[in-house]
């Protein structure tokens, strides 16, 4: 049964406002404005950042969240195969794509701020 559309905004609004939200924890000296969850259907970037906030994270922020996507199993196991102390990094590539890495979102925006 295929989800409806108004479901699958809510999913990822929530992905995007976690996301802001988790943003915000990590750098307590932003300000609310200074990272915003952008409309669902707008066109740009799912998670704005202002200046101040970019130069904590100078990153761009698009969320996808999906009922199923093949990737967990990918990570679940780079986790089981993952030595004490060290973080699971999962590296993907599709067909005439360029490789792209998967990590766990806390860690990586807790080690892309910049104090």
């Amino acid at each position: 049964m295929a989800i409806k559309t108004s479901s699958a905004k809510s999913k990822g609004r929530k992905l995007q406002q976690w996301t802001r939200d988790a943003i915000l924890r990590l750098v307590p000296s932003l300000e609310q404005d200074d990272v915003k969850s952008t409309a669902m259907g707008q066109s740009g970037e799912d998670v704005q950042l202002s200046p101040a906030a970019r130069k904590h994270m100078p990153i761009s922020l698009e969320c996808k969240a999906r009922k199923s996507i093949a990737v967990y199993s990918y990570y679940s196991q780079a986790v089981e195969n993952c030595p004490e102390g060290l973080e699971p990094v999962v590296i993907i590539k599709a067909d005439r794509k360029s490789p792209l890495a998967l990590v766990d979102a806390e860690v990586l925006l807790k080690k892309m701020v910049k104090k």
